[in-house]
């Protein structure tokens, strides 16, 4: 699915919900499956990946060159923002690996 594919295909989930056709719950997973085929089908020189371990960077997809990268989005995603996933008093964050998806 092209980036293109996956507005529309958004702005008709968005159209249901708005004209009563569609629940919340249902847009979101419908949304969510948009991003997900899109993401899992993004064409370019990344690689998608998902992070497999603590809250709250568990479950987190990004796209990424590499595994350290992937990781480091995943962190920053995650509101943790460090490549260690250490807080400043050295205790550990979150401990989680990366894998592609």
């Amino acid at each position: 699915m092209d980036r293109i594919s996956a507005i529309r295909n958004v702005e008709d989930a968005l159209r249901e919900f708005e004209n009563g056709d569609a629940d919340l719950a249902a847009t979101e997973r419908r949304v969510a499956a948009v991003l997900r085929t899109y993401a899992t089908e993004f064409d370019g020189d990344d690689d998608v990946y998902r992070a497999v371990g603590d809250d709250p960077v568990d479950g987190t997809v990004v796209v990424a060159p590499s595994e350290p990268a992937a990781r480091e989005r995943a962190l920053a995603a995650s509101g943790l923002g460090d490549e260690t996933g250490d807080d400043p008093d050295g205790a550990d964050v979150a401990e989680f690996d990366v894998e592609r998806f």
